[in-house]
């Protein structure tokens, strides 16, 4: 086996619960981030960027929503604790990310590959719960017309199938 392989195969399980979490955060901004029907042609090229998450930075995330949902001056204080939410949320899956990268997956037991799955899964419901929180307060605020294009950029995430929904 060569080394490069060796070293992948050697790091394989350690990156697991990294690569699980990492594909959570990239499916929840997708779905975040996506408009669901062609027939919001006029929000969908503001919000098209918007969904592609693969490579984007945390700050080309905030500053597609931001776009997106055509955040005015009058917004950008509760839009500001919006982003920082992201940004929270970001650091956080960074910081767990560190830390399983100085185990060695050759002394991780099942037990241990599962504790590590379980702290990004809490820091994934975590982040949930504080973009929760800043994202209601700036709904709140908007008005209903906006509230509309939210609703339309945010559809598919967590409303797909939903009763009453058109998928």
């Amino acid at each position: 086996m060569s080394a490069l392989a060796h070293a992948s195969a050697a790091t394989a399980p350690a990156m697991r619960p990294l690569a699980i979490a990492a594909l959570l955060a990239a499916t929840m901004f997708a779905g975040l981030l996506s408009v669901a029907h062609a027939a919001n042609a006029p929000h969908a090229a503001a919000a098209a960027g918007a969904t592609e998450t693969r490579g984007e930075t945390v700050e080309q995330r905030i500053s597609s929503l931001h776009s997106a949902l055509k955040i005015t001056p009058d917004e950008e204080t509760k839009w500001n604790d919006v982003a920082q939410a992201m940004r929270e949320n970001s650091a956080a899956m960074q910081k767990l990310a560190a830390e399983k990268t100085t185990v060695d997956p050759k002394t991780m037991t099942a037990i241990d590959d599962l504790t590590a799955y379980e702290k990004f899964a809490q820091a994934h419901v975590d982040g949930l719960k504080n973009l929760i929180s800043s994202f209601t307060a700036l709904y709140n605020s908007i008005p209903d017309p906006q509230k509309k294009l939210a609703d339309d950029v945010f559809e598919t995430f967590g409303r797909r199938g939903a009763p009453g929904k058109h998928s």
